[in-house]
Formats: structure tokens, C-alpha cells, sequence
């Protein structure tokens, strides 16, 4: 009797233990993220895949786009059937990798890393044949580098596609310290910039499209602004500026140049390769491949952006938000999923974090600031390897909640705001 009594009291000390070690470690992670005062963020769905972009249903369901298919399934649809806010995988269709995805009246729209398809929905936005998708585009560029093919769409049946640049700076031989740039760089043919073609016309190619915008090294974030009806994107800043050491020590190339979000209108040149944009100078400045020093100033031809933010955070989401769980000062505002640096060495690399900027009447109307932190999980990321999450995607939520992807563990993170906190 006495060892039962002995066993007993040992199981019920271990038990009382775990409990312990578990409420922590929930308590560890919920204080690892910093939010603004009445935020809360929670994990909404765990391990889904590499999650890139993702699309929201009228009835809150969850579609999401993996990087790379599992089990031959590059889009799952998660659900939460139950209300308590966690979501698991109810369905999953399409055997190709890729980040875009969106829902647009009676379809879901998704691409690869070379075409784009889209899905017929039935009334409750349910994939009525996922075996037999139509294809919209296809034929685009995939070098593997600058692969990914994200797209967003206007009120006026237009899909706009950004087709990334396979260089870092267009050079005679790319990432080699001294090569020149290549003379009116031939790459701006079918990639660096945003391509628009209809969202009702089945294989589509670059001869049935247009080039809408150039200039742009790579967009993984883009959206559609509905209050001044503009196309926004952010694009990813190029690297490595002291290959050029006699003008840019590893300092300079680290903190060169700014990850710029611009607001596109048909025709803009954003000015990849030739220039990129110092946010200490506030100038769009020569690249030094075109004969740039680090002094000389870029052809005013090329357009400003609406927002500089410091180098090489890797803008991979973009998103407006049009909810109302939010305070008001967040209403059309934009938000950005920062995936985080590789290339800021001998400095510790920066980014994953989600940005707000303020809009009003259309433009950003204060300083950019950040919203969401913490997605690392460690203080200083030498390595991009050392984060545990890396933030992708944003989605709004229909009740107005704002869900961010994580391609490195699968994660999906739901942001909430309670009106009552204070």
C-alpha cells in the first residue's frame, strides 16, 4: 500500500511538472511576439507545408499556396469546423508548387512558378473540380532565381503577373565583383517587371499579355489598393554592392539599398538595373554595374517609391487592410510580411517582422513602423537558418483578423484585436 501511495504521489508530481513545463513554454512563445497594445496573435494552423500567399472565404476557410507540393498537393484548404479558432486540412489539389492565390468572384486563382490557373468555386467558395483547373497563362520565365509568380487582380478582369528578374543586376556575369552591366538589359524582355493580361482568356503567353510596369528586380508582395483603384507592389532590392569594394565597404552594401514599395500605373519604369534607391540620400542613385560610384545620381525617368525601408528585409507579403476589427487608424492601411535577410554579413541579418504603413486618401500619410515581431524566436539571426519563422503571406480574415503565413515550419498565425483592452 505504501508504494502505491509512494507511486501515486511521484505520477501526481510529475504530472503537476509537464503541466508546468507546458503552461511556460505556451507562455515563452505567446511573450516571444510584440504587438501593439490590445493585439494578440495565436497559432491558427501548424506544419500545413511551406505556406506562401493565401485566400480567405466568404465563410473564413483557408486556402493556401505551398512553395512545393506534399504529397502531391500544392494547395490545401484548411478549415475550422468547430469555432475554437484552430484549423486543419480538410482538402488538398493541384500537384505544382508556386505562392499566388487569390479569390475573385466565382474563382480561385493560383500559380506556379511558370503558369497560372484558376478554379471554378461553388456558392459557399468551394473548388468545384480541383483535377481540372484552366489555365490562363502559361510559357513564363522560371530561371530559378526570382522563380516565384505572384499575382493580384483589378475590378476590371485584369490579373497582374510579376515575372522576376533571373540577376541580381543584370551583369556580363552575374554576382562576379567588377562585371559590367549588360547594355539595355536584355532580361527586361520577359522578366523584371509586373505583366498584366485577362482573367478570361485561356493560355494566355507573353504575346497575348503586356508588359505593364519594368524596372522592378523581383515582387513577391503586390496588392490592389480599392480606395485609389492602383496596383502597389514591394519589390526586392538587389545585393551585394561592395562587389564594387573600390566604391561600397561591407557596411554600405548591408545597409544598401532600401526595399521600396511603389504605386504602378501602366507604362512605369522603376529603373532595375540601373539605379536603386538610398534611403539615407533619399535618392534614386547610378548602379555601379552602369557606372555608378556610390555619388552619382540615377535619369529622373525613373519613377520614386511611396515608401524606402532599410535593405534586404525581403518583402514577401502586401496587403490593404478592409476590415473593421482593427482600430480605425489601421483602415486601408498597408500591411507587409518582412521574410527576413541573408546577405546583411558581417551584420546580423534583419526583417521578419510584419510593417504597417498609414494610409489616407490613398497614400501613406505617416512613418512606417512594426506591427508584429517576434517570428524569429531568437533575439540576434546571424543566419536566416537560426529563425524559426520566417512571415510570407497576410490574408485579411472575414471578420477582420489578419493571418500571416510562415514558409519555414508551416505555420499560420492569426492576429486579433480585442476592442475592450486598454
Amino acid at each position: 500500500m505504501k508504494n502505491n501511495h509512494t507511486r501515486l504521489k511521484i505520477a501526481t508530481l510529475s504530472l503537476a511538472l509537464l503541466c508546468s513545463i507546458t503552461k511556460a513554454q505556451t507562455n515563452k512563445k505567446a511573450e516571444q511576439f510584440k504587438l501593439p497594445q490590445g493585439f494578440n496573435i495565436s497559432v491558427a494552423a501548424d506544419d500545413v507545408g511551406r505556406a506562401r500567399h493565401m485566400a480567405i472565404t466568404t465563410d473564413g476557410a483557408i486556402y493556401v499556396k505551398l512553395a512545393r507540393p506534399v504529397d502531391g498537393k500544392g494547395i490545401i484548404l484548411l478549415e475550422d469546423k468547430d469555432g475554437d479558432g484552430k484549423f486543419n486540412q480538410s482538402s488538398g489539389f493541384g500537384n505544382y508548387g508556386g505562392t499566388g492565390l487569390y479569390i475573385k468572384d466565382n474563382y480561385l486563382y493560383a500559380s506556379s512558378n511558370s503558369e497560372v490557373f484558376r478554379y471554378k468555386l461553388d456558392k459557399d467558395q468551394r473548388v468545384v473540380d480541383p483535377s481540372k483547373p484552366e489555365k490562363i497563362v502559361t510559357g513564363l520565365i522560371d530561371r530559378r532565381q526570382h522563380e516565384t509568380k505572384s499575382i493580384t487582380l483589378d475590378n476590371n478582369g485584369n490579373l497582374y503577373v510579376n515575372i522576376g528578374a533571373y540577376s541580381n543586376s543584370c551583369q556580363e556575369a552575374d554576382r562576379r565583383a567588377g562585371s559590367p552591366g549588360r547594355p539595355d538589359c536584355p532580361i527586361l524582355d520577359s522578366a523584371g517587371g509586373i505583366w498584366r493580361f485577362k482573367i478570361d482568356q485561356l493560355n494566355q503567353s507573353y504575346n497575348n499579355g503586356s508588359r505593364f510596369a519594368t524596372g522592378l528586380r523581383n515582387v513577391v508582395g503586390l496588392d490592389w489598393n480599392q480606395q485609389d483603384n492602383s496596383l502597389y507592389v514591394m519589390q526586392h532590392g538587389r545585393d551585394q554592392l561592395d562587389m564594387f569594394s573600390q566604391f561600397f565597404n561591407s557596411k554600405q552594401s548591408a545597409e544598401l539599398p532600401a526595399e521600396c514599395m511603389y504605386k504602378l500605373k501602366e507604362g512605369d519604369n522603376a529603373g532595375w538595373p540601373y539605379m536603386y534607391y538610398d534611403p539615407f540620400k533619399k535618392k534614386k542613385m547610378l548602379a555601379p554595374e552602369y557606372g555608378g560610384d556610390g555619388t552619382k545620381e540615377a535619369n529622373n525617368k525613373f519613377i520614386d517609391p511611396v515608401v524606402a525601408f532599410p535593405a534586404h528585409l525581403a518583402p514577401n507579403g502586401l496587403l490593404f487592410y478592409t476590415g473593421s476589427q482593427f482600430p480605425e487608424r489601421y483602415k486601408n492601411g498597408a500591411f507587409v510580411a518582412f521574410h527576413g535577410s541573408w546577405n546583411r554579413a558581417p551584420q546580423p541579418q534583419e526583417g521578419y517582422f510584419v510593417a504597417f504603413v498609414p494610409f489616407a486618401n490613398g497614400k501613406p500619410s505617416g512613418e512606417w513602423e512594426i506591427f508584429a515581431n517576434g517570428f524569429a524566436g531568437v533575439s540576434v539571426v546571424n543566419s536566416p537558418r537560426e529563425a524559426v519563422h520566417r512571415p510570407c503571406g497576410l490574408a485579411l480574415g472575414k471578420d477582420g483578423s489578419l493571418y500571416v503565413s510562415d514558409d519555414t515550419k508551416g505555420t499560420i498565425f492569426r492576429i486579433t484585436y480585442n476592442k475592450n483592452s486598454k
